[in-house]
């Protein structure tokens, strides 16, 4: 259980970190949250200046990310071998390529460039990666990318113990809630100022964790 919650603990927040860098270098783009570039679109025709054509190019790099992410696990499936290593690997390369992408393109000016674009979009595919895991691999987990439904379901399980109408797992499914939202926001606050302070080098950070995921799937399976 504790493994399972530091699991999801890291996972939320790489998440908040790195959507939090991919907004602020890149004008606004959400890497984890894709289809909060669409509000941000709608926004772009009503007052043009930050860039639509890489908010438009993140959502089927998002796509293409849980794609790679399914037809890997399909194919380990196959051969009977566990997907978490593999599928933790292809998320540390893509987030790799974020950060070396998002290097070359520094100072970022204009983020319909090509550079800027091919850093968001590696940053969508690995985030896609991410969702696509947590439902593949991990899905005893709370999702670690989106905190929406997250929250709902803590505000209704917190109700419930308050009112004495809580289920017997109602407790232990608030605390599996609780934490990825936790560590979600406080993702999102290190990644800002991480970014402020090293730019795109920040991502090392996730990329580090994800690479103590890594170690821990293969000692665990």
């Amino acid at each position: 259980m504790a493994n399972r919650h530091a699991l999801g603990i890291a996972l939320g927040y790489t998440a908040g970190y790195v959507d939090t860098v991919g907004f602020v270098a890149l004008s606004g783009l959400f890497t984890a949250h894709v289809t909060g570039n669409f509000v941000l679109i709608g926004s772009e025709l009503a007052q043009p200046g930050h860039g639509v054509l890489i908010k438009l190019l993140a959502f089927p790099a998002f796509i293409l990310g849980v794609v790679a992410a399914r037809l890997l696990a399909l194919a380990l499936e196959a051969r009977q071998r566990p997907a978490a290593r593999a599928l933790t690997l292809l998320q540390l390369l893509l987030l790799l390529a974020f950060m070396l992408l998002g290097r070359a393109a520094w100072p970022v000016q204009q983020t319909n460039a090509l550079l800027p674009v091919l850093a968001g979009m590696a940053g969508a595919a690995a985030m896609g990666v991410q969702n696509a895991a947590s439902r593949l691999v991990w899905s005893e987990l709370a999702p670690t990318t989106v905190m929406t439904g997250n929250v709902t379901q803590l505000v209704l399980d917190l109700v419930d113990l308050a009112r004495g109408n809580g289920a017997a797992d109602t407790l232990s499914r608030l605390w599996k809630f609780l934490w990825p939202v936790l560590a979600f926001g406080l993702g999102a606050l290190h990644g800002a100022l991480a970014y402020l302070y090293g730019g795109f080098w920040a991502l090392l950070l996730p990329m580090a964790m994800l690479a103590g995921v890594l170690l821990q799937a293969n000692n665990g399976r």
